[in-house]
């Protein structure tokens, strides 16, 4: 028995519509074709949207705004509870959805699904918490404070590495704020989006709620046309900087706001008085896990002297012995890419290396037979080396030796991005000057832990070319939200500010 199945328990089709708005399904597009990239079979299509489907869910998203910001916070929490719950009931066969089509072992699948469950936990906290400072006034009998309105219909433009848990630090968290939400899933992973919309519906649409998350799927003219619209006040991306930069620009034009998670290109700095077992068991799922297809994916190891030879043995043992292979055998550690394009990019990435003089101590080569499939890859290179400025979406590790803690700190800022950073040590003192302001210029500073696995408690962004948006925990909340700073005057006097007087007789 073909174990690479749908699971029964979601009711997916083989064909499925990808447009659902308030409640209804329809869609008339393009096919998109969902993949197995393990077996490279057709697991489903989900039917597309047109640019009328678009723009028909996006006067749905407004209409159905209208009624739900009114809604008490609290109220609205009670929801996003419900559907928490729901996920919990579907976290097995979700998590294994979510491995077969983009190929992430099941551990990772299933983990996904919990961080949704976490998010939709801590926003229903949230929708009783979140609240604007009372400020003091400097004139008598003045009353100054912020208070937080919804700020309107939400786009939300995903990749294929996180097919369903980054969906959810934005829509979870826009939904206790009192906005509606219209998702663009990858068009690699529209299946997985489908899924999660028919859950969200079966808890709102009793309600008479359906239209709170809206599905639109569809290649790159559906998010241009997201994009662009002004009824969208803001606009979540997450993928490459290239398009970060095509969205951030459209959503600017027409002075809206955009949230960008972009790329990475992470960093683990190794000192001579680091735990070596420790940094090596981090480096080794941050550089592999999600076979290297995260934003978070440790890309360099900038290792001192002193440790650069036991540290790269070790890890050339470690590569050499992962288990490449089917994501839904308990004993893989490493599934396939996403599909054969990402496997001619690796390719070239390292001929690229090994061209440029890297030493390539471990692997280097794509897999044979079906499945997008290559072997994890260590790099020995030097800080110039060209290709390694760049992020290459795939389990390739450069290995970079350095005198100290000033010349890795100053080779991990000299990328273009700055998303996710970690320091292995056991001196405080390097430690803290990694974390000071003239340390780590990433949105995400490490001390012995890795640069993946970010808890949902804290915001999550970066800085550069990774756009410099937040999401998930902390004060996130704050970018689905305007903001109106409120006075009142319960005086009978009315004096200005400043000192200003403009008295008229």
């Amino acid at each position: 028995m073909n174990h690479h199945t749908i699971p029964a328990e979601l009711e997916l089709k083989p064909l499925e519509p990808g447009v659902c708005s308030n409640g209804e399904w329809a869609a008339q597009g393009e096919e998109l074709l969902s993949t197995d990239p393990t077996t490279s079979k057709e697991l489903a299509r989900v039917v597309g949207a047109t640019p009328e489907d678009t723009l028909r869910v996006i006067q749905g998203a407004q209409s159905a705004f209208e009624s739900w910001k009114k809604l008490p916070a609290p109220r609205r929490g009670e929801y996003v509870r419900l559907i928490g719950e729901e996920l919990r009931r579907y976290k097995k066969p979700l998590g294994k959805l979510v491995s077969l089509e983009c190929g992430k072992i099941l551990s990772e699948g299933e983990g996904e699904v919990q961080e949704m469950i976490d998010i939709a936990d801590f926003a229903v906290g949230l929708s009783r918490t979140i609240g604007g400072a009372t400020l003091p006034s400097e004139r008598p009998e003045h009353r100054m404070f912020e208070q937080w309105h919804p700020l309107g219909p939400v786009g939300v433009i995903t990749a294929f590495n996180f097919p369903v848990a980054v969906w959810s630090w934005n829509a979870l968290v826009a939904a206790i704020c009192g906005d509606t939400v219209i998702w663009k899933p990858s068009e690699k992973t529209p299946l997985s989006a489908v899924a999660v919309q028919k859950i969200c519906n079966k808890v709102l649409e009793p309600e008479g709620f359906s239209g709170v998350f809206n599905l639109c799927a569809g290649g790159r003219e559906t998010g241009e046309q997201i994009a662009v619209d002004e009824r969208l006040p803001l606009i979540s991306a997450t993928g490459s900087c290239r398009m970060g930069r095509e969205v951030g620009t459209a959503v600017a034009a027409r002075m809206g706001r955009s949230l960008l998670e972009l790329g990475g290109n992470n960093a683990v700095i190794v000192l001579d008085d680091a735990d070596l077992d420790l940094a090596l068991r981090a480096v080794l799922f941050g550089s592999l896990g999600t076979a290297g297809q995260r934003c978070t994916t440790t890309r360099r190891v900038l290792a001192q002297k002193n440790v650069f030879g036991e540290l790269s043995r070790k890890l050339a043992d470690a590569y050499g012995s992962a288990v490449v292979g089917d994501p839904l055998d308990p004993q893989t550690l490493v599934g396939p890419l996403i599909d054969e394009e990402a496997v001619g990019t690796f390719l070239r990435a390292v001929a690229t290396a090994r061209d440029s003089g890297a030493e390539i101590l471990s692997g280097g080569k794509a897999g044979e037979g079906p499945g997008s499939f290559v072997e994890p890859t260590l790099i020995r290179a030097e800080r110039g080396t060209e290709i390694v400025q760049e992020e290459t979406f795939a389990p390739i590790l450069y290995l970079i030796e350095v005198d100290g803690l000033d010349e890795a700190i100053s080779i991990q800022n000299s990328v273009s991005q700055g998303l996710s950073s970690a320091i292995f040590t056991d001196s405080l003192r390097s430690a803290e000057r990694f974390l000071c302001a003239t340390g780590s210029d990433c949105g995400i500073a490490n001390v012995n832990i890795g640069t993946s696995g970010a808890e949902i408690g804290g915001a999550f962004g970066g800085e550069k070319e990774t756009g410099g948006g937040r999401e998930a925990g902390s004060d996130s909340w704050k970018a689905y939200m305007r903001r109106q700073t409120c006075t009142i005057n319960y005086g009978t006097e009315l004096p200005l500010a400043q000192g200003v007087r403009f008295d008229i007789d």
